[in-house]
């Protein structure tokens, strides 16, 4: 098979296309989703929910949080482990969930956690006969009867319910019905998934690198271990060297004839999966980045929650900003500028801050 040769500029491009974020924006909520095969769910709302953020930069001003809301009541899309998926997408998860429930070897990545459940069966079982005796139900409603309490260094320590829940929700036994607030609802999964014949456990890996690669573009055979979505694609697609960068990459050949310019100004999400995997955002963007709401103040570069920007196909800086819904404003800390911008770049981001300003319905 032939090496594609790709300049940076070449690969930003491709990175940016496949994740709609060229000139012409999409119109619809499922066809973003479908494209980019997932929208990360994230707690943290400093400026908007991070599934939201991630859409209105692709859609712009058309799109309403509610149309997400909907989507998911109507079961066109789906929550499946932090994330929102297409509900057709479920059929690429159904056949390792049933290889979970038969207990196979190495279906659970971690063998502890099957221990644990079968240590707690009897929980699992009240869980199961609750939920269907009386459906959707948040995790604080259901009973611990755990007889084993799940141990943790983390913040996970003592959650018994809720982490039976996320284990049962691995072997396909139940599933997110909804939310209440922040609160997730949880049901039977027979009641909340398509009833879609599952791609068979040997096949769906590839088919979801197949996919992924889709949105991404361009990405590494295999890279850092992450939790929820892989940034690794496997040997899917076609091989490519990236000039001035070391190693092989994997791209989607079907955006090859599609190199011409593209991009434009757009601020996104610190969970957008174009920055997500930080490593391949500086070998390709030369973008340094990190999430700092976990870090003391004092050690803060570019602020808690701080919004990358995107400028053509490059990244270009920071917004360091904060919705404050009880004052109606949008305070904007600090434009934290990669390299001096020039005064297009500089009017074309003031045009976005003001727009993403009236999507919140606040003021600058």
């Amino acid at each position: 098979m032939t090496t594609h040769r790709l300049s940076i500029v070449d690969a930003r491009r491709i990175a940016v296309r496949a994740q709609l974020l060229d000139q012409e924006r999409p119109t619809g909520l499922l066809d973003v989703v479908r494209h980019l095969t997932l929208l990360q769910i994230d707690p943290t709302a400093a400026v908007a929910p991070t599934a939201d953020l991630v859409a209105w930069s692709r859609i712009g001003v058309a799109y309403a949080p509610a149309d997400l809301v909907e989507a998911l009541k109507r079961r066109d899309l789906v929550e499946l482990a932090a994330t929102v998926r297409p509900a057709e997408d479920l059929a690429l998860y159904t056949a390792e969930m049933t290889l979970r429930r038969e207990n196979a070897p190495g279906a659970f990545k971690y063998s502890r956690h099957q221990e644990w459940i079968r240590a707690n069966d009897a929980c699992r079982r009240d869980i199961l006969a609750r939920l269907a005796a009386e459906g959707a139900q948040p995790s604080r409603a259901i009973p611990d009867t755990c007889a084993v309490p799940w141990a943790s260094t983390g913040w996970t320590n003592d959650q018994n319910v809720i982490r039976l829940l996320d284990l049962m929700a691995a072997m396909g036994e139940v599933a997110v019905a909804g939310r209440q607030g922040r609160d997730r609802l949880w049901d039977l999964a027979e009641r909340v998934y398509p009833a879609d014949p599952p791609v068979p456990a040997d096949e769906a890996p590839k088919r979801r690198a197949e996919r992924r690669l889709r949105a991404l573009g361009i990405a590494r055979a295999k890279t850092t271990e992450v939790p929820i979505e892989p940034w690794g694609v496997g040997d899917v697609g076609e091989p490519a060297v990236v000039e001035g960068v070391k190693g092989t990459w994997r791209v989607d050949p079907a955006y090859l004839d599609q190199l011409g310019e593209t991009g434009r100004t757009a601020l996104l999400s610190p969970f957008d999966r174009l920055i997500h995997d930080r490593k391949r955002a500086l070998e390709l963007f030369g973008f340094d980045y990190g999430l700092e709401m976990y870090k003391p103040v004092a050690k803060r570069r570019w602020g808690y929650y701080a919004l990358p920007i995107l400028h053509g196909d490059r990244l270009v800086g920071k917004l360091d900003a904060a919705a404050d819904r009880k004052a109606g404003i949008l305070k904007i800390n600090a434009v934290h500028e990669d390299e001096p911008f020039t005064r297009t770049t500089a009017a074309a981001v003031k045009q976005e801050i003001s727009e993403l300003a009236a999507w919140l319905d606040l003021k600058v």
